[in-house]
């Protein structure tokens, strides 16, 4: 172990001490999970129970604190049980657990008002779908484009990642994220505008209409001339934290509406504040899309998802007759709700901003010390590091990454890690983040790429 090991530094003070946990032992679970629920994935050698958690901290069964930088894969937006949001959520419950939409509720009808007015008015953003996911959001979003474009191809981009249902995975590019199956019909994938791994990088000013000049090609060449959308995430949450350079998605919009598409914006896990400049992802990028998909930090932890389009577009439902059991469930809405005045009452946009530029400008630092940092990028709290072995060659450090996420875990810090090659490092906490937390999350990465960089 290294010198750098030897002073561990600790978390920030916080009032708060969980409950005796009483449940089952650890081990109990696990063996409860092997035996009964699926093989799916879970992190670290020795997989994290968590049973507690306040703000910004998750503790285990142990009660031990850890800082959560990585909000439940970017969905705990105001904080894990924010007060607001909990007692909103038990006031509803104890008023009325599940309704549809084939009846009023005023909560879901309060929510899509409030929702629409985080969008400029010019741009007619007024009509709202509640759905159960992001997977359900971008499903709905490919069904409306077709509807109304009465086009049937769809253009993404390599590296995205879109949901895990069976036509959102034919959206996402991403070889971890999709199954042998039927998927992805119509679905057409344009180079992905990386300017750290692509041909056009960071020094090329014009890197953005480089990168577009794909998607007409893949129109010219791939389908009939006249496309259903262009959908794409502002920054890739999964691919790696990725946002394309100046102009891009400018150029990209007016090239797919030439080509009588709609454009999509994907705000899953970029939208609410999070990226700190702006309420919404695409925002900083100067487009207006047509549809917008949201998720995740809209719930702050509830299966909430939502659409938000234009009322021409979304006139096209009426062709059929469509319907979502749980989508405008009014305890999903209460909480929802609560998560947006939170968000808009306490300015959490603009403590995304601030300490999110505190974080990055610290882990940018990091770059100079450890020659396994090959990239920092991101805004606001939305953020990644992409550890390398070389920064000549670029070749990912994937174990290192791993090995980078366990230390980090036994210091007390758990982050994310995405790309294609796992190899970044997915900094995107719950948006009440101290500067104080940040500075004990960057002392702990210290640590952890010190001690894996040197082995």
């Amino acid at each position: 172990m290294s010198q750098a090991a030897t002073s561990l530094p600790t978390l920030p003070d916080f009032d708060y001490t969980p409950p005796p946990y009483t449940g089952p032992s650890k081990a109990e679970v696990i063996a409860m999970r092997k035996q009964y629920y699926m093989p799916i994935v879970t992190y670290y050698r020795d997989p994290l129970m968590i049973v507690d958690g306040q703000m910004q901290y998750l503790f285990d069964e142990t009660g031990r604190r850890y800082l959560d930088g990585f909000a439940g894969i970017v969905t705990v937006s105001v904080g894990h049980c924010h007060p607001r949001v909990i007692d909103a959520v038990r006031a509803q419950n104890e008023r009325l657990q599940h309704t549809t939409t084939i009846y009023l509720h005023p909560t879901m009808a309060e929510f899509a008002k409030k929702l629409v007015s985080t969008f400029p008015p010019e741009m007619n953003l007024t009509n709202v779908y509640f759905v159960n996911s992001g997977s359900d959001a971008n499903d709905l979003a490919m069904l409306l484009s077709r509807a109304y474009t009465k086009c049937y191809d769809i253009i993404a981009l390599r590296n995205a990642y879109h949901g895990m249902s069976p036509t959102a995975m034919g959206l996402t590019a991403h070889s971890n994220w999709k199954y042998n199956v039927p998927q992805g019909f119509g679905v057409h994938h344009a180079r992905n505008p990386d300017c750290f791994r692509g041909p056009y990088g960071y020094d090329d000013s014009n890197a953005g209409a480089k990168y577009a000049e794909d998607v007409a090609d893949v129109i010219r060449h791939s389908t009939s001339g006249n496309i259903a959308a262009f959908i794409a995430e502002p920054i890739q949450g999964v691919g790696g934290t990725v946002e394309a350079p100046a102009g891009y998605l400018q150029q990209v919009y007016e090239i797919a509406r030439g080509a009588g598409g709609l454009c999509i914006a994907d705000e899953v896990q970029t939208g609410f504040g999070r990226t700190g400049e702006n309420f919404w992802g695409f925002q900083n990028h100067g487009v207006t899309p047509d549809i917008v998909t949201m998720a995740k930090g809209m719930g702050n932890g509830c299966p909430l998802g939502a659409i938000v389009t234009r009322p021409e577009i979304a006139q096209v439902l009426t062709q059929g007759i469509h319907f979502n059991t749980f989508g405008g469930n009014p305890v999903s809405c209460a909480q929802g709700l609560a998560t947006l005045s939170v968000i808009l009452d306490e300015n959490i946009q603009q403590r995304a901003k601030t300490v999110g530029g505190h974080l990055k400008k610290k882990l940018e630092g990091m770059k100079d010390r450890h020659e396994i940092v090959g990239d920092v990028r991101g805004r606001g709290l939305m953020l990644g590091m992409e550890l390398v072995t070389s920064r000549s060659t670029k070749d990912p450090a994937s174990k290192q990454a791993a090995d980078v996420m366990e230390r980090c875990k036994e210091l007390g810090l758990i982050i994310g890690k995405g790309g294609l090659y796992g190899n970044v490092l997915r900094i995107k906490p719950p948006m009440c983040l101290t500067e104080a937390d940040c500075d004990f999350m960057c002392d702990v990465l210290d640590i952890a790429l010190t001690e894996i960089g040197s082995d």
